[in-house]
């Protein structure tokens, strides 16, 4: 009787143990599989015309924080573009980052984009710099300013974009093609605050005083003032940051012989135009997609953004990188981006018109 009595309590003791030892297994189980999702946070895909290697930083720490993976698919802004539109409803892609606001118009009225709706968004960026329908949204600004050869120049003969259109600056001025993107929006800015007559009065007076075909992008009109080719040039202010810190000396040298000048404080005020991010409307991972796009305007991302590539923040919560402070403060165009977009086709037409190449 006592070996029956023995024999049944090991007989319920292994079956104890065993069913311990599956429940271990299963809660085991289920540990993982939490643990698995939290470090699996989905991932999305950029394409982005932007590539600098500080970016990437930035994409790296948001997939720390985040889990979330980030596939870039690097390539030139308005290929990307076209690509979205190939591809249609199949494309892979969850964001679009590209230079300029029109770019972004562009890529919106293509159906290529969807709306956000994102206080975080509309908190950090100011209105002017992101799309009424909140389909797209400034990451930074550049404005487009007028260097000149220190020299040869006294800055105080030139406060306005009109003031590069006067006689005394005949075979003067450099400046890009009329197929760039950041002259077109230039233009288109001003056909917004003064109208198709003064715009197209203005470009046939850059036409006018041109001191050479345009060629080249805005680091080379730097370069063609240093050549003595001419006296003033346009150009965004992050190259001219760019140049400042290159490792390429003789840059360095050029944009040291360089003043620069925020034109109209006393009128319309200097073009600012962005980089930005939309939402693409073929995206399969939006809520993924939406923390990233608010991730890259915090505060510590503005920063990282300003310090890299010598751009303004748009979160106005962060203060620019020093050099340009150094430059000064400045009052931008009071209009929203959203018209150098709409305002595209005409400045486009105008430019033909006046024959600027």
């Amino acid at each position: 009787m006592k070996k029956l009595l023995l024999f049944s309590f090991l007989l319920f003791s292994a079956f104890a143990l065993a069913a311990c030892g599956n429940n271990d297994e299963e809660n085991s189980g289920s540990s993982d599989s939490e643990g698995n999702e939290e470090s699996e946070g989905g991932e999305i895909n950029l394409y982005t015309g932007r590539h600098y290697d500080t970016d990437q930083e930035l994409y790296d720490q948001f997939t720390e924080e985040t889990g979330i993976e980030v596939n870039v698919i690097e390539g030139k802004d308005d290929e990307l573009i076209a690509r979205m539109e190939r591809e249609g409803k199949a494309s892979e892609a969850d964001l679009l980052i590209t230079a300029d606001a029109g770019r972004l118009h562009r890529a919106k009225s293509d159906d290529l984009l969807q709306e956000v709706d994102s206080e975080v968004l509309n908190e950090n960026i100011p209105e002017n710099l992101r799309d009424e329908e909140n389909e797209w949204f400034g990451l930074t600004k550049r404005a487009r300013v007028i260097v000149y050869n220190e020299e040869t120049v006294n800055p105080d003969d030139i406060q306005n974009y009109s003031d590069l259109t006067k006689d005394e600056w005949e075979d003067k001025v450099l400046i890009r093609s009329s197929e760039n993107i950041y002259n077109q929006s230039l233009v288109a800015s001003m056909i917004a605050q003064d109208g198709e007559e003064a715009a197209k009065e203005w470009a046939q007076g850059i036409v006018d005083n041109m001191a050479r075909d345009p060629q080249g992008g805005d680091r080379d009109q730097a370069k063609g003032i240093a050549a003595g080719e001419g006296d003033v040039a346009v150009m965004n202010t992050y190259y001219l940051g760019q140049m400042l810190n290159s490792e390429d000396e003789e840059e360095v040298e050029v944009a040291e012989q360089l003043g620069v000048i925020f034109p109209d404080q006393e009128g319309n005020g200097t073009h600012v135009n962005i980089s930005g991010v939309g939402l693409a409307a073929s995206s399969q991972n939006t809520e993924e997609a939406q923390k990233f796009m608010e991730f890259l305007t915090e505060e510590s991302a503005q920063e990282q953004f300003a310090e890299a590539n010598y751009e303004y923040p748009v979160n106005e919560n962060v203060e620019p990188t020093e050099v340009l402070q150094e430059w000064g403060e400045f009052e931008e165009q009071d209009i929203n981006l959203s018209e150098l977009g709409e305002n595209n086709g005409e400045a486009i037409q105008i430019m033909n018109e006046v024959g600027w190449k």
